[in-house]
Order: structure tokens, then sequence, then C-alpha cells
């Protein structure tokens, strides 16, 4: 098999050597099957996956817990400029919502397979974080506005 990386195989790998690639997978966990035309896929032993999911299942049932017998979230909220540095620039309301709002995503995940939630829970609140660190871009997003500025795209 050629491969530059000791967890990755390409596509052809897999085509002409399945067994070996599957038996690789299973001695690893999971193998990355790079693809020159498509996104790299990963092929993963399905008891890992399993326990990858009861592990991810049973942190965010312990968040929820840890914030649900804490109104203020103290503990989390306070690992959060740890966890992502630029927390420091929100108001200090803001970190606690994000703060729940993630482990919402993240009991989503675990519970209903729902992944891109996290991602966009943070990116959000990244983007949010990005413009209040810089004054002059701070103030002209507070700045009203008027008038129609024309139809808005949504992307699927």
């Amino acid at each position: 098999m050629s491969t530059g990386n000791a967890d990755a195989v390409t596509f052809s790998d897999l085509s002409r050597n399945p067994r070996a690639v599957a038996e690789r997978a299973a001695r690893l966990g999971r193998v990355r099957v790079t693809h020159r035309d498509a996104p790299d896929s990963s092929l993963t032993a399905a008891d890992r996956e399993d326990q990858r999911g009861e592990t991810l299942a049973t942190a965010s049932r312990l968040f929820l817990a840890l914030i649900k017998h804490d109104p203020t979230a103290r503990a989390p909220v306070i690992a959060m400029p740890e966890v992502f540095p630029w927390v420091r620039h929100l108001t200090s309301a803001e970190p606690r919502a994000f703060t729940l709002e993630l482990v919402e995503a993240l009991s989503d995940a675990a519970e209903l397979d729902v992944d891109v939630t996290t991602q966009e829970v943070i990116a959000g609140c990244r983007a949010t974080a990005r413009i209040k660190a810089d004054p002059a871009r701070h103030a002209q997003a507070r700045k009203a506005t008027r008038g129609d500025f024309g139809p808005v795209e949504v992307s699927a």
C-alpha cells in the first residue's frame, strides 16, 4: 500500500486491497482514505466509533448536569477562556450564553448525531468576538441602518 502517513491510505489502495486496509483500520481504530478528486474519508472500526459516541454522550451529559445544578454554570464558564481565548472580547454575560449554547450543541452531537451545530456555535461566537476585538469594526456594526438592502441569499 502506498501511503506517506501511517494512518492514511489512498482510495486506490482501498480498491486494490480492501482486506489489508480493513485490518489496518481494525488495528489502528481509524484510517483516513485519501482521494485525489473528492474529500478524504475515514474507515473506522465500528466498536471504536461506538465507544467514541458513548464518550461524547457521557461528556455532554456531565456538562449538562453541571449547568443544571449550578444556575451560574460557574466552573464551565470560568474554563472557557482557557479553551477559547477569544472570549475575553465578549461582554460579561456572553461567555455564559456561549457555554450554554455549546453544551446544548454537544448534547445534540452526542444524542442526535448532529455534529455540525457545535462548529456553527463556535464559529458564530468567534465571529462576534472578532468584531468586538476591533473597536472600529464594532462601532460600525452597532450603527443604525436604514432602507432595504435587497434580497437575502440563503445557502443550504
